[in-house]
């Protein structure tokens, strides 16, 4: 027999939310969002936000996908819409911005919505949004201060992106799509830059993504 939900109570989860991370909460709401029936969403969005502002557009009929998604948040993201500063002291010196955690957040989501679909989604369209957003992270530490605002100095592991979660994902499409050359090089070279702390587990996980020929190139390329 299946084990019951166990209860929550409301005053303890309102105290826990209070202690959460502004990114986390962004992430919870967004996973409401999806979670509701269109009728409470209705009723819970109302009380806050002007409904006549969140109509569709007139051609928008279905969810976009993934890959539409990420493009789209690409693009607002190198248009500066996230960009968000304040001044800077002593004090506040580690605090961000609420642009900075709402492009944390609408990101670290978009990375979910990617292992999801590499289930069972189209293994091309998956890699290129997930090259996408890599590429924003690129983009964060080559200096640019487009996109979101640091108060200290700052760099894309602020993101907070969870490597060991996100890149098997990433290495299953990639095997899909990529030729043994290109396997090893994209591989060795986004570790190299983003979380070669973890290089030696994510080589693992990378080789047994793999096919033979793809495998002997990672050797040959980083033979750890």
């Amino acid at each position: 027999m299946a084990s019951k939900r166990p209860q929550i109570d409301p005053g303890k989860l309102h105290a826990t939310l209070r202690k959460l991370g502004n990114e986390q909460v962004f992430l919870m709401l967004h996973d409401a969002i999806a979670l509701l029936p269109p009728a409470k969403l209705h009723k819970l969005i109302k009380q806050h936000i002007d409904l006549e502002r969140l109509r569709p557009d007139t051609n928008q009929t279905d969810k976009p996908g993934v890959l539409q998604e990420v493009k789209r948040f690409e693009k607002s993201s190198l248009a500066g819409d996230f960009f968000e500063s304040f001044h800077v002291n002593s004090r506040n010196y580690r605090e961000t911005s609420p642009g900075t955690r709402a492009w944390i957040a609408e990101y670290q989501r978009l990375l979910e919505r990617c292992v999801v679909e590499s289930k069972d989604g189209n293994p091309a369209e998956v890699r290129q949004a997930m090259d996408t957003l890599f590429g924003l992270l690129d983009h964060i530490d080559k200096g640019n201060d487009d996109i979101i605002f640091f108060a200290d100095e700052g760099g894309s592991w602020q993101v907070g992106v969870d490597w060991l979660r996100i890149l098997p994902a990433w290495f299953k499409v990639l095997s899909a799509t990529a030729g043994p050359k290109e396997y090893a090089e994209r591989i060795t070279s986004l570790i190299s830059r983003h979380c070669a702390y973890d290089r030696v587990k994510l080589l693992a996980i990378a080789r047994r993504a793999a096919t033979p020929d793809q495998r002997k190139a990672l050797r040959e390329t980083d033979p750890a």
